[in-house]
């Protein structure tokens, strides 16, 4: 389930920072997790700003037979301030209600342009690029950007235990249908090869191009799927 939030964005030559003024003060969002047809998870997530701070929750929610296996809720975090690109994380905490041993937590100085990640096992240093996000914060820093069309993105993202750096491809994305309602979308892919993990990301136009639907593909060709059950907006 992890790979569902390994998403990100940041500001680019492809990627322009939009009017902050014109993004929602309070975002509700819930989306439901697929392995197949089975829903395995609920995820409830609260987005709200001001003009200068953001704060971010997602709660996750185990259902059926995950809940069975892998019993207690997943929590994260992510708050920061705003500014001409979107959203700058200061902090990111993943925490875990049935193994501690899984917590994670970024801390992000940019001052120094310096990362910092804990775990239960150790804690370390690095660089700092530019636009970094965290991998909530990034699901929401496509509301704050223009996205071209036939274009490629390129980022950097951490989770809390390390930072990898991303690369998708933007295209239109065609109309979809959920519980939330129907959207015309923009398409996001990652363009894996042969036997790596797959991202595809559908992101809603008329919700200021928050995800919609996000599929995850293995190796193996499994796969996950997040798809949002509904929204509430505050402008």
């Amino acid at each position: 389930m992890r790979a569902l939030f390994l998403l990100l964005l940041a500001a680019s030559n492809l990627a322009i920072a939009a009017d902050w003024t014109t993004v929602p003060s309070r975002v509700q969002a819930t989306y439901l997790v697929y392995k197949g047809s089975l829903s395995i998870a609920q995820i409830d997530e609260v987005f709200s700003r001001d003009e200068q701070h953001y704060q971010l929750t997602s709660t996750v929610k185990p259902l059926g037979l995950l809940a069975f296996f892998r019993p207690g809720r997943v929590h994260i975090n992510s708050h920061g301030l705003i500014n001409e690109q979107g959203l700058q994380p200061l902090l990111f905490e993943d925490l875990r209600d049935a193994d501690n041993a899984k917590n994670s937590r970024a801390e992000f100085d940019w001052t120094k342009q310096r990362l910092t990640l804990s775990n239960a096992s150790q804690k370390r240093e690095e660089a700092l690029p530019v636009g970094t996000q965290d991998r909530l914060s990034a699901m929401y820093q496509f509301m704050f950007l223009h996205l071209n069309v036939d274009s490629n993105l390129d980022f950097a993202m951490t989770n809390g235990n390390k930072l990898d750096d991303y690369h998708y491809r933007v295209a239109t994305g065609g109309e979809m249908v959920s519980a939330a309602g129907k959207f015309n979308t923009l398409y996001l892919d990652s363009q894996a090869k042969s036997g790596e993990s797959r991202t595809q990301i559908w992101l809603a136009k008329e919700q200021h191009f928050l995800p919609a639907k996000v599929v995850v593909t293995d190796g193996d060709g499994d796969q996950l799927k997040q798809i949002l059950q509904s929204i509430h907006v505050t402008p």
